[in-house]
């Protein structure tokens, strides 16, 4: 059979370089969510803290399911996670929607009436009237 010259190799100089930029991606991937992070943070605290009449009008939750897998004995456990989001309207008729705690999900029912506090994207507290 005949073998051309270094046709096997270039599975061997393209690995490297294919991991390396995988590896770039995933990097600058993780610095613009940690910027991204950053630059709501400073909106938020340059945005002013408002109280506004609001309507509690749509709660959900967002449920993911994590499987973890033990190599040291083949076993697998699983966990989940929950995260708690409330949308609330405004007397203009808009609305915004804010992630809240486990305690707050449970204390606010859809249909109450009250004062939301919040700094931009921020959930400070709703008071019911």
């Amino acid at each position: 059979m005949y073998d051309m010259p270094g046709s096997g190799d270039w599975l061997f100089n393209f690995g490297p370089i294919f991991m390396t930029l995988i590896f770039i991606i995933i990097f600058i991937l993780i610095i613009g969510n940690i910027f991204s992070g950053f630059k709501q943070w400073k909106e938020n605290e340059n945005s002013p803290r408002l109280t506004v009449p609001a309507i509690v009008k749509v709660k959900r939750t967002n449920v993911k399911r994590h499987t973890h897998h033990h190599p040291d004995n083949n076993h697998h456990t699983h966990s989940t996670s929950t995260k708690y989001f409330i949308t609330f309207e405004f007397e203009s008729g808009d609305r915004s929607e804010f992630h809240v705690s486990g305690k707050e999900y449970g204390m606010l029912a859809e249909g109450d009436i009250g004062k939301l506090t919040f700094q931009g994207t921020r959930y400070l507290g709703f008071n019911r009237m």
